[in-house]
């Protein structure tokens, strides 16, 4: 049995934990909104974000080496939301040709109204990262080709795997043009992506 200094050890870690979870999203948060803000134009100093959130510099050293560490993982905070977003989107249909367009529908909507200004920005900011920073970004690419392989499968696809991975380069790609071009994309633009992406399953089988 655990004694008493020990327990109350554990509650004051937990304690602290709760709290470093909080200063984390605080600064995640804060950061998404001042580069929201300052664009494509300028980048935001770490005293921007601090003031933002509402904590200290101390706060921000402590969870982060460098402002281009925070970067890294506000963009794979966003890629791991944005795959939850898919696929929850995906859930809501029966038959994977439907998953499959909802899978388009979701990623592709980065690019319209706000989102686009705010995938923009994180995504320049993200450009300035140095070799180290960015070989710590996880590929927004792999969570969101997961998503497929299940339709893929039930395609009959072959190699599912291998041809999410393609997909999911593909729309990235696809999603990059629409918003650097700073265009939005049409009903008639996700209808031929979704094809495309359907025919390319098909050529697997």
């Amino acid at each position: 049995m655990e004694d008493l200094a020990s327990r109350i050890a554990q509650r004051a870690l937990a304690k602290r934990g709760a709290i470093y979870a909080m200063e984390i999203r605080g600064l995640l948060d804060a950061a998404l909104e001042v580069m929201r803000a300052c664009g494509t134009t300028s980048r935001p100093r770490v005293a921007d974000i601090v003031a933002a959130a509402g904590l200290s510099n101390e706060a921000f050293y402590r969870h982060f080496r460098s402002k281009d560490a925070l970067v890294a993982a506000l963009f794979e905070d966003g890629t791991e939301r944005l795959r939850n977003y898919v696929a929850h989107q995906m859930n809501k249909e029966s038959t994977p040709e439907a998953k499959v367009r909802r899978w388009v529908e979701g990623v592709i909507s980065q690019a319209t109204g706000e989102v686009a200004e705010t995938t923009r920005a994180v995504l320049w900011n993200a450009g300035s990262l140095g070799e180290d920073a960015a070989s710590g970004l996880r590929s927004a690419s792999d969570p969101l080709a997961g998503l497929l392989h299940e339709p893929f499968r039930q395609l009959g696809i072959e190699a599912p795997e291998f041809d999410a991975s393609l997909a999911a380069h593909a729309m990235i790609g696809t999603l990059s043009d629409y918003l650097w071009r700073r265009v939005q994309p049409t009903a008639t633009d996700i209808d031929r992506i979704t094809v495309f992406c359907l025919r390319a399953g098909a050529a697997g089988r």
